[in-house]
């Protein structure tokens, strides 16, 4: 036999030839499938007229849905095609309504909703309005009690230093039926994210924010109206720190933007020391709006700004209805809110510092404000 045929590793098998044909088989799987179809004719795209037949397994799917949503007494997610609220689910491509995408909060369909308690400030994604809160520190858990906000559980940790708010803590929450779960200080820690709790927590409802209108009409029934509006603040220790201030000088509400603004979080219930359970606080749709209807129903709107027209100690409009407006953190007041003011104030002081912060400032101009009230009212 030519060539080296005792060697290790040789063929034994003959080469491979040309590669076969169908012979015959499966010859539709060569077969076209017709022309691509116009945006127009396509049920899932934006170009979608609407008036041609929809693809067989595409009006099978539809009805399905329609068929199960009718079952369990809901809206088939089923959305107008091009629209951008369609209604996305799990069954269909990627791009196509029932596909992958916004219902199931980004790849991979994993959920982005969350359950249990909030408590953890700082946290980047917007929890749920209906989840509930977890009050923490000894204050801010007595105040809510005394003012009979709604809880479902009461945590203390074991081992706790007993002391007369705790005590009154414990008998308060027996009197009103919530259960009191003694847990360990670990356990504590991790269900508040490292806040400091003092050992005690309380589960509530999503703070309840009072209506606009309603906290309007009860300002002007007081003698000396004042409200407090917050422009942007955004710390929630901020919030909480002016609500204690409100709540200290006789003002008669708090009202904050809904949108980029902090709201009543656990921190800010803290930071109040349990002032958030007195002082009603609203949350408004547009801030400006907002305030030209306060001075529709006669209040004076200030704003605090540190180049402002008047001096705080000059103010004379102090003693009648008035609404203070305090800027955010970083760049004070927004341009449209202080075109919205009938005057800015500033605070003088007699050391040049940059500026003072939101909660200070709206501290000093309550104190103010206060101090004018009780010599002229």
């Amino acid at each position: 036999m030519a060539g080296n045929s005792q060697r290790r590793g040789r063929r034994l098998t003959s080469k491979a030839g040309a590669p076969k044909g169908t012979g015959g088989k499966n010859k539709d799987s060569l077969a076209g499938r017709g022309r691509t179809l116009p945006a127009d004719e396509r049920p899932w795209h934006k170009g979608y007229s609407g008036t041609e037949k929809l693809p067989q397994r595409t009006a099978w799917k539809q009805d399905k849905e329609r068929r199960a949503a009718a079952e369990e007494g809901r809206a088939p997610k089923i959305g107008q095609p091009g629209s951008k609220d369609t209604t996305w689910g799990r069954g269909g491509g990627r791009g196509v309504p029932g596909g992958r995408g916004a219902a199931t909060g980004g790849r991979g369909g994993k959920p982005t909703g969350r359950s249990g308690p909030r408590v953890t400030p700082g946290r980047k994604s917007n929890p749920s309005k209906d989840t509930p809160e977890l009050l923490v520190g000894r204050n801010p858990v007595l105040e809510a009690l005394r003012a009979n906000v709604p809880a479902t559980a009461l945590y203390t940790a074991q081992g706790i230093d007993m002391d007369d708010r705790i005590n009154e803590i414990i008998r308060t929450a027996a009197d009103r039926g919530i259960a009191n779960l003694e847990i360990s200080r670990a356990e504590l820690d991790r269900m508040t994210g490292g806040v400091l709790h003092q050992g005690v927590g309380l589960q509530v409802p999503p703070f309840a924010y009072q209506p606009f209108e309603d906290m309007v009409a009860a300002a002007l029934e007081q003698q000396a109206p004042l409200l407090v509006a917050l422009d942007g603040v955004t710390d929630p220790r901020n919030l909480g720190a002016v609500i204690r201030s409100a709540a200290a000088f006789g003002a008669q509400g708090v009202f904050v933007p809904e949108r980029r603004a902090a709201g009543i979080t656990a921190t800010a219930w803290r930071t109040s020391a349990g002032a958030a359970a007195r002082v009603p606080v609203a949350q408004v749709t547009n801030l400006t709006r907002s305030l030209k209807a306060c001075r529709d129903a006669g209040f004076m709107v200030v704003g605090l700004d540190a180049d402002g027209d008047t001096d705080l100690y000059n103010l004379e409009a102090a003693v009648g209805p008035l609404v203070v407006v305090v800027g955010s953190e970083g760049r004070g007041l927004s341009r449209l809110v202080g075109e919205t003011c009938d005057l800015t104030v500033s605070i003088p002081m007699i050391s040049e510092v940059e500026s003072l912060n939101a909660s200070v400032a709206a501290a000093v101009a309550l104190a103010e404000v206060a101090r004018r009230r009780s010599v002229e009212l």
